[in-house]
């Protein structure tokens, strides 16, 4: 029988905000050891860091920009062949748990507003293709969440925190619903650490007792006491997730499944939470582009012990490298790497430059880059960026990361770090024609303009 799959999605949690990556704030026994006994990533990106598009992008395998998806507001349409559909296909029972974001979760509609969205089921065509749906759209209050069951339009309320409810429901999945004769792909899809920045009591005592440490690009200290609360409750948020990540692998240990499981935690993208003096996501920077990805089994042969990769990663890699990880292909060709390898031990790396990473476009004024876009690329050392409007990108920033982690020096107009960013421009102009990206650039470091003519001027 194929391995079983388990997703645990989370909602904003960047990639430093764990015990295992460094981050002093913060205990994350559970997740240490799916990293330790298993592999992570310590360059793993959010493509396109806001909810809607990496959802579309993780569930589909394409670009953002193939469908030309804004920041929020949008649907997917029942069309697109998902990673569900391919799951079924191999005899999976596919089964979903939590947050969606992919109905159109943000449509303010004349006198209901998103409380309609947060109180409505997503109707069957819309669900993915997973058959066993316990869903909802959105709702971004951890303490008052409802769900609903397949095609019943009746919401059921989350008694408690929503992480511990929705993996209460995974649980009961597996003890009680699940189809034994079938392997099952499974996906936990919790919003916090999304803000509202809320957390169990308990969790947030535990973390307040601490002294917090924080990181030199976080603005002055009167701003610092302002992120404080904030900054108390999303640790606790993610200690609370820690604790449902024991919760759940000790459950498949117990129905003695986790030697046929390979389980992945990730996150969709991450939270700035001061850094830069910025809030939320949307920015280029690795708080907001940076997430966790930890994939473990306890069976070395689906997930091989011991493994720290650098090699940067992006969201179009998450869809072929599930199917790679339970031995098959995308039924289409897909833009994102087979990771599955590396996770078996069997390669090191990636044979490839870097990543492309991008924010397509934002329908909401007053929104970041409302009125301008932006595509980067992402090697293991540097980082470029080119901002600009339907007149073209031009050239914004040039980070060294392995010397300036924190991304407080722009080498943009560096005239030692020439060489570089000509590369890197290349890189990026490749990577945009490779994938038919309409974003214009502007002519720069000898290269011409692409999508772009001098009279849009």
């Amino acid at each position: 029988m194929r391995p079983n799959v388990v997703i645990f999605l989370c909602d904003q949690m960047r990639r430093q905000a764990t015990s295992f990556m460094g981050d002093v704030n913060v205990f994350t026994p559970n997740l240490d050891r799916c990293a330790h006994e298993g592999i992570y990533f310590t360059n793993a990106c959010s493509t396109y860091p806001i909810c809607v598009p990496f959802r579309f992008t993780l569930f589909t395998g394409e670009y953002a920009h193939s469908r030309m998806i804004p920041g929020l507001g949008w649907r997917m349409s029942p069309a697109e062949t998902t990673i569900a559909h391919e799951m079924n296909r191999l005899g999976y029972q596919t089964a979903y748990f939590g947050k969606w974001h992919l109905y159109g979760g943000h449509v303010q509609l004349p006198g209901y507003g998103a409380l309609k969205v947060n109180r409505t089921p997503v109707p069957r065509a819309y669900q993915g293709g997973f058959e066993y749906w316990r869903g909802f759209e959105l709702r971004n209050d951890p303490y008052d969440t409802v769900y609903f069951a397949d095609d019943d339009p009746a919401p059921r309320h989350i008694e408690g925190y929503q992480t511990d409810g929705l993996v209460d429901l995974f649980e009961h999945y597996v003890l009680h619903d699940r189809d034994r004769r079938r392997p099952f792909f499974s996906v936990v899809s919790v919003e916090p650490p999304h803000p509202p920045y809320i957390a169990p009591p308990e969790y947030v005592t535990r973390v307040r007792g601490r002294e917090l440490i924080m990181p030199p690009h976080v603005a002055d200290s009167s701003k610092k006491r302002h992120l404080r609360e904030h900054t108390i409750n999303y640790y606790a948020m993610i200690e609370n997730l820690d604790a449902n990540v024991g919760l759940v692998i000790r459950r498949l240990e117990e129905e003695q499944l986790m030697e046929n499981t390979i389980f992945m935690f990730l996150s969709d993208h991450g939270d700035l939470l001061g850094a830069h003096g910025l809030r939320n996501k949307q920015y280029p920077y690795e708080e907001s582009v940076g997430i966790p990805l930890v994939v473990y089994s306890a069976n070395a042969q689906l997930v091989a012990k011991g493994q720290v990769v650098s090699t940067p990663t992006c969201t179009e890699d998450l869809y072929p490298t599930l199917l790679g990880l339970v031995g098959s292909k995308a039924g289409d060709a897909k833009p994102g790497f087979d990771l599955s390898p590396l996770m078996r031990g069997e390669a090191h790396e990636v044979d490839r430059p870097g990543v492309m990473l991008q924010f397509v476009a934002e329908t909401r004024p007053g929104a970041p880059f409302y009125d301008k876009a932006w595509r980067a690329f992402r090697a293991e050392r540097y980082k470029y960026v080119v901002l600009g409007d339907e007149f073209g990108g031009t050239p914004w920033q040039l980070f060294d990361l392995a010397n300036d982690p924190y991304e407080m020096h722009n080498l943009i107009d560096d005239p030692n770090s020439r060489t570089v960013l000509k590369e890197l421009h290349g890189l990026l102009y490749e990577r945009l024609m490779e994938t038919q990206d309409d974003y214009a650039l502007k002519p720069a470091f000898g290269y011409a303009g692409l999508n772009y003519w001098e009279y849009a001027r």
